[in-house]
């Protein structure tokens, strides 16, 4: 039975009515555990524990630092096309957009690679594409990583979900982790965010974290837009997918993102839940506490004093210097932005924050020859 099975004994309105009911016993139980339940989770994001965020802090950091030690990991997104047969609403790249559509040649991606190295020795890099099958499908993006393997340590993608045999294809081109949020995991509201593409069918998109599991992707990454839905009913569904896929797939490493809306091309839709950074904090501190081991992830979505502060208090890895333009770097500096970047500093400039903070900087954390390379 896969995870879309299962998810449909859970009721939304149950679940936040649980949530709310979280006591600060239930807060302080949770605080006293070693090992931690998706019940333990939900007393973490509570309300009620929102009186808690000092203890929260000081345990979030103590785990990531026995877990991580003094380390934050840099990557890097490299934004492949911009094309997209999909209406999401809240997003820069919806087909109905009259924007340029740019798809990179292989020049162009060798140009940008060259671009992205100039600015910082990353060896993380994160291939980024619209949902475009046609123009961008697996041939694509399966060329687009045997150009930049010989440059990078290791390689992720965001793109559109894929088949179990197509993941396996990509693994063994040299494919690493695979990134893919879910965006809201209440299913009565999911089509009304992706009314037309590939993207509004729920099931098929759910079931995407099985099909890496199966092809046996290296890490996967989960999380949901927030802003959506209620984050703290929306990041629960996170933690109970996060342990069916760890308890199937146990071979697999994991990572969180926490993507807030930001301002986009269209910019008609209006965040239904405004999440505050108080409200971000306890979440990032939720995670940690729930899975000393998990890979916690802040973009450049989120401002520069905000994410200096998490870099000691749970964060394990940070983008820098992103742009969310396809061609960004060196071939179109002028295209449209996925998003707009909240936390514009060059790496050297987060490098240095990151080691005021007293922590160091890893560009790549293991060699190529350890992947058979």
């Amino acid at each position: 039975m896969a995870f879309k099975d299962l998810i449909d004994n859970y009721s939304w309105k149950e679940i936040s009515d649980r949530i709310a009911s979280m006591s600060s016993v239930d807060v302080e139980c949770a605080l006293s555990k070693e090992t931690h339940t998706v019940e333990d989770f939900m007393a973490l994001v509570s309300p009620a524990a929102s009186a808690y965020l000092e203890p929260m802090a000081r345990l979030s950091r103590q785990y990531t630092r026995y877990r991580f030690g003094n380390t934050i990991q840099f990557y890097i997104p490299l934004y492949l096309t911009n094309a997209c047969i999909n209406h999401c609403v809240y997003c820069g790249f919806n087909h109905n957009n009259d924007i340029k559509r740019i798809i990179l040649s292989d020049e162009e991606i060798l140009n940008e690679v060259k671009a992205i190295k100039a600015i910082g020795p990353f060896e993380h890099i994160l291939l980024v594409t619209g949902e475009s099958p046609r123009e961008a499908g697996v041939d694509y993006i399966e060329n687009a990583i045997r150009l930049v393997k010989p440059y990078f340590s290791s390689i992720s993608i965001e793109v559109q979900p894929l088949k179990e045999e197509e993941y396996a294809r990509l693994i063994a081109a040299g494919l690493n982790s695979v990134s893919c949020y879910q965006e809201t995991y209440r299913k009565e509201t999911y089509p009304s965010y992706h009314p037309k593409g590939r993207k509004h069918f729920y099931d098929w998109r759910v079931d995407t974290f099985d099909r890496m599991g199966r092809a046996g992707i290296h890490k996967m990454g989960l999380g949901i837009l927030i802003g959506l839905e209620d984050w703290r009913v929306d990041t629960t569904f996170v933690a109970m997918h996060l342990r069916y896929l760890q308890k199937h797939y146990w071979k697999t490493k994991y990572s969180v993102s926490f993507p807030r809306m930001r301002p986009h091309a269209g910019n008609l839709f209006q965040p239904n839940v405004v999440m505050k950074d108080r409200e971000l904090a306890q979440l990032i501190f939720a995670f940690r506490i729930f899975d000393h081991d998990l890979e916690l992830t802040l973009s450049t979505r989120e401002s520069k004093n905000f994410r200096d502060n998490m870099t000691a208090l749970g964060i394990t890895s940070l983008s820098a210097g992103s742009k969310t333009d396809p061609g960004g770097y060196a071939t179109y500096p002028s295209a449209l932005e996925q998003f707009t970047v909240n936390d514009d500093r060059s790496p050297d400039e987060v490098l240095k924050a990151v080691e005021d903070s007293g922590f160091d900087v890893v560009w790549k954390d293991w060699e190529l020859a350890l992947q058979g390379a």
